[in-house]
């Protein structure tokens, strides 16, 4: 029964179980393609690493909210307007409106992080005003229409194929990736991200600087969301309010799989970046075998769910776990002997 409760543990451990359910998922893949060479060609990696680029860099954004007990909604309307931005500014200047756009996401991460700070407000409810805000925006600059970008070249430039598998969206995304994995790493950032989300009070006591973290994990989800909808706009040559928007079901999808749990305290970005992928591999991989397009939905659901069931145990047992411990260390306190009493002076 220990052995069976050590691997309910293993797979239940936000630390291991993204990258678990990963690869469970290319081996099934493997297995329905049976041998066809349609899963397992560069082709399909391609595809793989393209979704990834879509989904991952809200995914990261929106992961990091929730891993300091936080929800930025925000993020489906700024990917939009950032899109619609780059677009409208960026025809002779990708530069410029690549910068432009970013520029506005990170300023309503920031003014939406001091906001729910300053006043002690639910992030859901300040957010959701944001995502509104930022959709309503985006329709008047766009008049609720798809935009066309004439700068065909860096459409082709940003979805040109190098070394068999990547391109430039997709390294950008990875590298996004890899300098959060290095932060939480090697500083201090992350040990403090991780403590807001377990205990907002207990960091506090500690001399962790909340307001400035939360702010900042904001700032950064909004400047996550408007970078991946200016390389997702300029490299399909079009924008659109509110058609390249629904991206908010897979993030939070994917944040889940990728270890984060809505309680906060849980999740890093490289688990973050296993969850996103193993979205995308489902995605592009279903369509490699010719599964049909509800299959993809079923299959996340399903992965969903084993995720929900995996958790609730290995939670119940921290939880035990950790009273079991406190209660130790009260009954020991409680049977230390008083320090004896200085004498009076007579």
């Amino acid at each position: 029964m220990s052995m069976w409760r050590r691997l309910g543990d293993w797979l239940g451990d936000p630390q291991v179980r993204p990258f678990v359910i990963l690869a469970a998922c290319i081996v099934l893949l493997v297995a329905l393609d049976g041998g066809s060479g349609r899963f397992l060609s560069a082709t399909t990696a391609y595809s793989t690493l393209q979704t990834f680029a879509t989904i991952g860099l809200v995914t990261l954004g929106l992961g990091l909210t929730m891993l300091i007990r936080e929800f930025d909604l925000s993020v489906v309307g700024m990917f939009g307007l950032a899109g619609c931005v780059a677009v409208l500014t960026g025809a002779q200047e990708p530069w410029l409106g690549g910068a432009l756009a970013l520029a506005i996401g990170l300023a309503t991460g920031i003014v939406q992080g001091l906001v729910i700070v300053r006043l002690q407000l639910a992030s859901v409810g300040v957010t959701l005003g944001g995502l509104l805000v930022c959709t309503g925006i985006a329709a008047v600059l766009t008049e609720n229409r798809s935009l066309p970008y004439d700068n065909i070249p860096v459409a082709l430039l940003l979805n040109a194929r190098f070394a068999g598998i990547l391109s430039i969206r997709s390294a950008v995304a990875l590298a996004v990736f890899v300098l959060a994995a290095a932060v939480f790493a090697w500083t201090r950032l992350g040990r403090d991200i991780v403590a807001i989300g377990s205990d907002r009070r207990a960091a506090i006591t500690a001399g962790v600087g909340v307001d400035g973290l939360v702010v900042g994990i904001f700032a950064f989800s909004g400047f996550c969301a408007a970078l991946s909808g200016v390389l997702l706009s300029y490299s399909l040559a079009s924008a659109s309010p509110a058609a390249l928007s629904e991206v908010i079901a897979p993030a939070a999808a994917g944040a889940i799989l990728g270890g984060v749990s809505l309680g906060g305290g849980s999740g890093r970005p490289w688990g973050i970046a296993a969850g996103a992928l193993t979205l995308a591999v489902l995605r592009s991989g279903l369509n490699a075998v010719g599964a049909p397009p509800f299959v993809n939905d079923v299959a996340m659901g399903a992965v969903l769910l084993v995720v929900a069931i995996l958790d609730g145990p290995y939670l119940a047992r921290r939880l035990i776990v950790g009273r079991r411990f406190m209660r130790r260390v009260l009954g020991s306190r409680r049977l230390r002997p008083a320090a004896p009493a200085p004498d009076r002076p007579r």
